[in-house]
């Protein structure tokens, strides 16, 4: 079964961390790719940019508008995903638990199942 593994990013918990503990941040994440590589678990991965870079579009009455983003106020904000495919929802759970941001006090990592795909 695939699931996504989601990142959700306060970037205040991430500012107050040192050079050091952003780096290893950027090591565990290689580790637990190469792991997930090496087991046949990995789908794919993304890191998206903060959300300042984002634009929302609305479409009203049939004429779009551009706004630039975010959306919502929120002191967290969607900062990327692994989608892996794994045989059980303990699997799930064991990969979570080895991304970096899962051990860090203020940030988290939520696990979904995968419904629906197509095109993949």
């Amino acid at each position: 079964m695939k699931y996504l593994l989601i990142m959700n990013i306060n970037p205040d918990v991430l500012a107050a961390l040192s050079e050091e503990e952003q780096q290893a941040i950027g090591a565990g994440h290689q580790k637990v790719m190469a792991t997930m590589k090496e087991s046949g678990e990995f789908h794919s991965t993304v890191a998206l940019a903060e959300p300042a870079r984002s634009t929302v579009v609305k479409v009203r009455d049939g004429v779009p508008a551009v706004t630039d983003g975010p959306f919502v106020e929120a002191k967290e904000f969607l900062g990327g995903y692994y989608l892996i495919d794994v045989a059980s929802p303990e699997r799930a759970q064991e990969l979570a638990a080895m991304i970096p941001d899962a051990a860090i006090e203020g940030l988290g990592v939520e696990i979904r199942p995968v419904v629906f795909e197509e095109g993949l």
